[in-house]
């Protein structure tokens, strides 16, 4: 029987650690190699992606620099043969544009202004008292949102005309307030959702309402989704075409509109179309670069829940 276990003992090979640590090395080495692949995977789509959503805007900026038979040029070119400013200037000489500019900022902010002062206390109400009816209003905002805007426009404009708002920035923020009011509650109350309940109760155990509690403590804390809700707001506002064709006719046209109007005898202006856009997106570049910070916060806002 001794015997027997001793050669049983002999039998069994313990692994050497050298063994074990090229395994391991080994192994570290997959993970890294597999870690840089991802990583590859992950420039590449992000180049692809980039290219895909800024190769228009590009090609839109090389056109407002081209000469008219550059333009319409058969195949099309995308850098210029001959560069020129003459589309900037017929462009932003033409009468109505500024106008045009101070409509599209008016209405804009007027309409970024009623969706923020409408959705935020909807979105609070919504997620602090968690009813039934709050999740059917919010289910009718989301359905509201794939109501196609030409089946309001014509209702709409016929609204305002009968109350005396036809061809004014107020019913064109009205009307555009629709559009950007659901997606802002939707925004909002995810937001909200975010925001831990334990600091209302604290902020009300040292004497502030529930209101007091929604201003000094949770709005700060959900300012960076406010500013986000607002860029999306102020974008909705500030790109639509639709609502501003059908209400608006000379006093209060917006620039999207203006820039649909540019034509020649030989057809579109595409060197003055493309250089008015470019202009056109410039303080939508500047307010975004401005609410970065904000904008980065409201984004990584659902990630820190606790």
């Amino acid at each position: 029987m001794a015997s027997q276990t001793a050669q049983a003992q002999q039998t069994i090979k313990v692994p050497s650690p050298a063994g074990g640590r090229k395994r391991r090395g080994v192994n570290r080495e997959g993970l890294e190699a597999g870690k840089r692949s991802t990583r590859t995977i992950l420039w590449i789509l992000l180049a692809a992606s980039l290219i895909l959503y800024g190769f228009p805007f590009l090609y839109l900026l090389l056109t407002s620099f081209k000469t008219p038979i550059d333009t319409i040029a058969v195949p099309p070119t995308v850098l210029p043969r001959e560069w020129t400013l003459l589309n900037y200037v017929n462009a932003l000489g033409r009468s109505g544009v500024l106008a045009s500019f101070i409509n599209s900022t008016q209405t804009a902010v007027i309409s970024t202004a009623l969706s923020l002062i409408l959705a935020v206390p909807a979105a609070y109400g919504i997620t602090r008292y968690k009813t039934r009816s709050g999740r059917v209003f919010i289910m009718a905002a989301l359905v509201t949102r794939m109501v196609p805007p030409v089946a309001i426009g014509i209702p709409l404009a016929s609204m305002m005309a009968s109350v005396g708002l036809s061809d004014t920035p107020i019913a064109l923020s009205i009307a555009h307030t629709t559009i950007s009011l659901p997606l802002s509650i939707w925004l909002m109350s995810s937001f909200f959702e975010a925001v831990p309940q334990d600091l209302e109760e604290a902020a009300t155990v040292d004497g502030c309402s529930r209101l007091g509690a929604l201003w000094r403590v949770v709005i700060p804390v959900v300012s960076g989704g406010i500013a986000v809700t607002a860029i999306f707001a102020f974008l909705a506002s500030w790109n639509e075409f639709l609502f501003a064709l059908l209400m608006t006719a000379v006093r209060s046209q917006t620039t999207p509109v203006v820039i649909a109007n540019f034509q020649t005898q030989f057809g579109l202006d595409w060197g003055s179309m493309t250089a008015l856009a470019a202009v056109y997106s410039i303080p939508v570049i500047i307010l975004t670069l401005l609410l970065q910070r904000k904008i980065v916060a409201g984004m990584t806002l659902g990630a820190v829940k606790g």
